[in-house]
């Protein structure tokens, strides 16, 4: 049985550890004290400025510290949310009840897809996140990525099921949660980013090689 990761669904007062440099004193104080724990996660241990961010994160959100510590971590030097608990923090928003996800199209084929669907409080309305599809993971580069060597990479074609409802839960929560994201990516998100290569500088000062000398010269002739 997957596990849910616990998040409160009461929020408690929000109080800025800015507001002068006592208050941010006392934070940092709760920071060095998670690090020093055994029990928090190895990326965190023995950091006491990364564990006051997650405290602070997890004041400003209602949720333990433990929750963010054991569900955010960097990767390529940017914070991201596991897709888990980026599900749970969906399922948790005072905002929606019954999300679920819904898997459609063909299981095994590019139309297999699957979307987020919720019910607004306020209004009863279903309300449906954007929909994932193996299709839409091809035509993005997510399926068949590659490290440098050329070994295949990606999940997507290992774990298709759960890459889908990460990426589903993902996209709902960016379009109808945002706030609670905090500016965080979700699991998965940043590997599949394919950076553009960026083109390579010319040296204006360098010597020009043989076949620009010729095609001078051609022009000159």
């Amino acid at each position: 049985m997957e596990n849910e990761v616990m998040v409160q669904q009461e929020k408690q007062e929000i109080v800025s550890p800015f507001v002068d440099a006592e208050s941010f004193q006392q934070i940092f104080n709760i920071g060095k004290m998670w690090a020093s724990s055994d029990l928090v996660p190895s990326s965190y241990r023995g950091k006491p400025m990364d564990c006051t961010i997650a405290v602070d994160m997890a004041n400003r959100m209602g949720v333990s510290p433990m929750m963010v510590m054991q569900n955010l971590y960097v990767v390529k030097g940017n914070p991201q949310w596991s897709g888990q608990a980026c599900m749970s923090l969906i399922k948790a928003d005072k905002h929606f009840k019954n999300v679920h996800h819904v898997y459609t199209g063909e299981r095994g084929t590019d139309s297999w897809g699957c979307y987020i669907s919720a019910i607004k409080k306020s209004t009863g309305e279903e309300v449906r996140g954007p929909e994932v599809t193996i299709a839409m993971a091809k035509d993005e580069g997510w399926y068949s990525k590659k490290d440098k060597y050329g070994n295949e990479t990606s999940k997507w074609q290992t774990m298709p099921e759960l890459m889908l409802a990460y990426r589903a839960a993902a996209f709902f929560a960016r379009i109808h949660i945002p706030n609670t994201l905090m500016g965080c990516a979700v699991e998965g998100e940043i590997e599949d980013i394919q950076p553009a290569e960026a083109p390579k500088a010319v040296d204006a000062f360098s010597a020009p090689d043989q076949k620009t000398i010729e095609e001078t010269e051609d022009i000159f002739k």
